[in-house]
């Protein structure tokens, strides 16, 4: 499995490969004392400025691309997973973390209720609820994420039946 959010936190860490160029377009409030991009103010900027948001998606989308398809050009099994939570908004960016060619062979959306979504996000990330809306707001919405599926899974429930229905689209994927 290639992850983008890793990808992402890899390059804005401490010696990250994004770091100049984010230094040089946002400034150097956004980045921490311990060299990293400071997640919090620059959240605060992007969702609140989208010239802001479009900057820093120009910078990183670019270097996710190329190191996810380094990624995925090792993988030797039947096929690979290539995490991205803002799929289907990076497929309207020119920039966005592709590979275009992935989303040819199918696409998986773990989906959700919206506020099963909220709550979910508010315990993992502590944001307020404001936060969260703020942040979704720019997002697609559930039914454009439904409407793109190959797959659908329905994480409403307990992590057990998540798990069973990932386990079953495996075995439907290994067969086909």
């Amino acid at each position: 499995m290639v992850d983008a959010d890793a990808l992402s936190r890899q390059l804005t860490a401490p010696g990250g490969d994004a770091i100049a160029a984010i230094r040089s377009a946002l400034g150097q409030d956004y980045i921490a004392q311990d060299g990293g991009l400071d997640r919090d103010r620059a959240r605060t900027k992007i969702f609140s400025d989208p010239a802001a948001r479009r900057q820093l998606e120009a910078i990183l989308h670019p270097m996710i691309r190329r190191d996810a398809q380094a990624a995925l050009a090792l993988a030797a099994d039947p096929y690979a997973i290539y995490m991205v939570p803002l799929w289907i908004e990076t497929r309207r960016s020119p920039t966005g973390p592709g590979p275009t060619e992935v989303d040819n062979n199918g696409v998986i959306v773990v989906d959700c209720a919206k506020e099963t979504q909220i709550q979910r996000v508010m315990q993992r990330s502590g944001l307020r609820r404001e936060d969260v809306l703020a942040i979704m707001a720019v997002q697609a919405s559930r039914e454009e994420r439904r409407a793109n599926a190959t797959y659908l899974l329905n994480n409403d429930g307990s992590v057990e039946h998540l798990t069973q229905q990932v386990n079953a689209l495996h075995e439907q994927l290994i067969h086909s």
